[in-house]
């Protein structure tokens, strides 16, 4: 049976967020991930947002549907999930413990930062040869690849990973 929450908690939400399982890698849940942003309340509809691991990541079907789906059997009647890209997703944001459950379960967990990793590489812009440019994101249009800015022709662009 439904149990209808008829003001919405914010911690009874989290809760049942925090026991959805990556459908990836099950011994670790979406907020553990860190895909889950923010849990809010706005016009008595519970609003969700999350943020993809990668572009294109195909898991994102699987959120929308299971999010809902888990807080509806919670008792919460409005729910709406939304998806945030910016910041990108980063492997920072596993704290200790998750990173310790990826390690038990046969994952070797991301060590260093990766952000400061990637912001202290030297890439030059493609188009124009410059290397003053900046790191905008972690991830581009796929995840081998992040993007950059250039500050001198102010053009976008991808870079390809090296690890």
């Amino acid at each position: 049976m439904v149990n209808i929450v008829t003001i919405p908690n914010l911690q009874v939400a989290r809760d049942v967020l925090n026991n959805i399982p990556d459908p990836d890698i099950p011994v670790i849940s979406i907020v553990e991930l860190g895909i889950v942003r923010d849990v809010e309340i706005k016009e008595n509809k519970l609003v969700v947002s999350i943020t993809p691991t990668y572009s294109g990541c195909p898991a994102m079907y699987f959120f929308k549907e299971e999010i809902p789906n888990k807080l509806h059997e919670a008792g919460f009647p409005d729910v709406e999930v939304k998806v945030t890209l910016s910041p990108a997703w980063t492997t920072d944001w596993l704290n200790d413990q998750t990173k310790e459950k990826l390690r038990t379960h046969g994952i070797a967990p991301p060590t260093g930062n990766a952000m400061e990793h990637l912001a202290k590489k030297k890439v030059s812009c493609p188009r124009c040869g410059s290397s003053h440019t900046a790191l905008r994101s972690q991830f581009g249009s796929t995840p081998c690849k992040a993007l950059w800015f250039c500050d001198d022709c102010s053009q976008p662009f991808e870079y390809f990973k090296c690890y």
